[in-house]
């Protein structure tokens, strides 16, 4: 049977899908971002059982014979209405992970049947080719790279998988010791986003910083430690200090880093790392305060509002220098990488991490 290079591209994107196959044809079981493969890399000794527990859970999904089917019709049906040029993107980036940001693969709305409800095509591929698990189209969030980033109703909506984050929610879960979710709305305008400098971004290793203090202009940054597609902060550039045996271990561990965006909300991090991030900023408190900061752990591919511009206006200004920390910054964000750090960790401190990052806010009002 002659078969043409379309229908080859969309077996090749079946045969990439996270899902395993209930018929034990030619789907493999593959663990997605976050799931059980991912168990090791955060250290699970350090992390509290019960949150380690649930995210175990994610990538487990395994649909019924019909369910599986169902999908299968549905998914052949929609990729067979794409152009061959959407198709190449489509499976570039599934094959490369979203290593490269990759062109949008634009469709008009659509309402798909899956189980016998309505879905849109970027839960579907969402759903195929990075979270097994994924309930409501509601729980993802459009990057800001990515033409479906506050588009208005009615154009044309990219599903480009990898143009997406899913949101950091109780329904993550979070950890034991985070008190509350940061809130998930984004508003925002291309005239509120100036060029000024808005942030500057520390890199240390333990309590050395190494390099400079980077500043930033763009509305986004990307940061990471070793790669050569793209553009931003660089950390395996930067100057090599007298590194620990765990600085090493954890700086192969950054791989593709985060994504800082800077928003009309606030300052969002997306995880493009294989490996968890651990985000503390004063706005992420409940309420918000300066003593023993909330210590949020950030799946890969997840995001997270890491500082709220609103809920500033309550942060407390310490200066107290017996603070745990140091005196507190209530402009400042951190985030490690791979490794926690507070109460229900070894780390106490976050000057105890071998990786991580200090983005210090300029005025953001």
């Amino acid at each position: 049977m002659f078969r043409t290079r379309r229908t080859g591209l969309v077996r090749r994107l079946w045969r990439s899908r996270l899902i395993p196959d209930a018929e034990g044809g030619d789907g493999s079981t593959r663990s997605s971002e976050g799931g059980p493969s991912d168990s090791n890399d955060s250290n699970p000794e350090k992390i509290p059982k019960t949150e380690y527990a649930a995210e175990s859970r994610v990538g487990l999904c395994n649909p019924g014979l019909a369910e599986s089917q169902e999908l299968k019709i549905c998914t052949y049906a929609f990729l067979k209405k794409l152009k061959e040029k959407s198709l190449d993107v489509l499976l570039e980036a599934v094959e490369c992970k979203g290593g490269v940001p990759g062109d949008c693969v634009t469709v008009h709305q659509t309402d798909l049947q899956i189980g016998g409800q309505a879905a849109s095509p970027q839960y579907l591929l969402c759903r195929l080719f990075r979270w097994p698990d994924l309930a409501l189209s509601t729980q993802l969030k459009a990057l800001c790279h990515c033409q479906s980033f506050q588009a208005p109703n009615g154009q044309p909506e990219c599903c480009n998988p990898y143009h997406y984050s899913r949101l950091c929610s109780p329904d993550s879960p979070p950890p034991p010791y985070s008190r509350m979710s940061p809130t998930m709305g984004s508003d925002i305008s291309p005239s509120s986003l100036a060029n000024p400098q808005w942030c500057n971004v520390a890199y240390w290793e333990h309590r050395t910083r190494v390099g400079r203090l980077y500043p930033v202009y763009d509305p986004s940054l990307n940061i990471f430690y070793d790669l050569p597609q793209g553009t931003g902060l660089c950390l395996g550039q930067l100057p090599p200090p007298v590194r620990s045996g765990a600085a090493g271990r954890t700086r192969a561990k950054i791989g593709h880093g985060i994504l800082l965006t800077k928003e009309a909300d606030g300052v969002w991090a997306y995880n493009r790392s294989p490996h968890p991030v651990f985000v503390s900023s004063p706005t992420l408190e409940a309420p918000p305060r300066c003593r023993s900061p909330t210590v949020r752990r950030v799946m890969p591919g997840y995001s997270i509002k890491v500082f709220d511009y609103e809920r500033s206006r309550d942060v407390c200004r310490c200066n107290d220098p017996t603070h745990p920390d140091g005196p507190c910054d209530p402009d400042s964000v951190r985030i490690s990488f791979a490794k926690g750090w507070g109460p229900c960790y070894s780390r106490q401190f976050v000057t105890s991490c071998p990786c991580w990052l200090e983005i210090l806010l300029n005025n953001h009002r």
